[in-house]
């Protein structure tokens, strides 16, 4: 009984001087650097467009949602991509992937893209109410959440490319 204590005690001690090295290995996971890369190009593509469109900054678009391309997209795919590049395309952790992939691009050209159409129709009704309304002084809606199929394109595109391009980085730096 004694021998089984031991080596239960050293296992314990493995355990916790490997575990602060556990902790560092986020900046090294190539799936998660590959996510929150694609969703950093994406806002800041978003940020720079709205610049050229507008010929004016708006801080908001580094953050906001709506835009081209669909961060959210370039998000999941990037995820997914380097899930299947770096565990193979075979595997559970890349159908878990793809899966959240296809219910997050369906879901901003479905249900978030009308209703931020919805936002804009309420907004146009309370503008045109009169003063003494009590919806009349409301805040209006945010209308930028969804995404057209094109949008959504792009982000997934540019989140393959982000994970393509990290996957070969990392076979390089090995």
């Amino acid at each position: 009984m004694r021998s089984i204590d031991h080596r239960l005690m050293e296992e314990s001690a493995d355990t916790s001087s490997s575990s602060s090295s556990h902790y560092f290995s986020i900046f090294t996971n190539y799936p998660l650097i590959s996510a929150v890369l694609a969703f950093t190009i994406a806002q800041v593509i978003k940020f720079f467009t709205t610049w050229y469109k507008e010929k004016r900054w708006d801080l908001k678009r580094l953050v906001g949602s709506g835009g081209m391309p669909s961060s959210h997209s370039a998000t999941v795919t990037a995820l997914a991509m380097a899930v299947g590049l770096q565990e193979g395309f075979g595997g559970s952790h890349f159908a878990i992937a793809f899966i959240l992939t296809s219910i997050v691009m369906y879901d901003a050209t479905g249900v978030r893209l009308h209703a931020g159409r919805q936002a804009e129709v309420l907004n146009q009704i309370v503008y045109e109410l009169p003063a003494e309304h009590p919806l009349a002084e409301s805040m209006p809606l945010r209308e930028l959440l969804g995404h057209t199929p094109p949008q959504v394109i792009a982000g997934g595109v540019l989140g393959t490319a982000t994970a393509v391009f990290g996957y070969f980085v990392t076979l390089i730096v090995k």
